[in-house]
């Protein structure tokens, strides 16, 4: 973790850097650089997730995507935007600048990540208008369900996956990790 003595503002000013930073509660915090495995999951999910949404222009996924709101500037690892979210300039090209929570934030968890701070920012994001988190542990292959003002619901095996209203997609958590397997 960086100490920090900039306010969002200053922050929101510095070059962007590999892997991301973030500003949570006047800290800069560095996500840990993702992993093979990491990156596996997270294309996979945009794939899953954008081959369903984006023709009908439902929602659209966002790898890495800073996100800033609430005094806070977040990089999910995959936020998902519903498609009246997302700003667009006169061109119909996105706006470089998310500044709401994503409508679904999806977390990947690298081993030397704290699972606690992870899980921070997908309350923060739930506090603060977000429909829907995930945080992925590849470890023991589960799924923590994060939905606003309920108990979040481990998942594992053949468990369904909660996914927002209006997009067809079905998967369990076998499936999802299933997706490691390349040979």
């Amino acid at each position: 973790m960086l100490q920090s003595l900039l306010t969002l503002p200053e922050f929101l000013a510095l070059p962007e850097s590999k892997p991301a930073l973030e500003y949570i509660d006047g800290r800069i915090v560095q996500k840990p650089m993702p992993k093979t495995r990491h990156a596996r999951l997270q294309s996979k999910l945009i794939e899953k997730i954008n081959r369903i949404t984006e023709t009908e222009k439902i929602a659209y996924a966002f790898p890495e995507l800073r996100c800033t709101f609430a005094g806070r500037s977040i990089v999910p690892d995959i936020a998902v935007l519903l498609w009246q979210n997302i700003p667009f300039d006169t061109n119909g090209e996105p706006l470089d600048n998310i500044l709401i929570p994503p409508d679904w934030t999806i977390e990947i968890l690298s081993p030397e990540q704290s699972s606690n701070r992870v899980t921070g920012n997908i309350l923060y994001c739930l506090k603060h208008g977000c429909k829907l988190g995930w945080l992925l542990d590849a470890e023991d292959r589960s799924i923590l369900i994060f939905l606003p003002d309920r108990q979040p619901e481990l998942r594992q095996g053949l468990d369904r996956l909660e996914i927002l209203p209006d997009i067809d997609l079905e998967l369990t958590v076998e499936a999802v990790f299933s997706w490691l397997k390349m040979q």
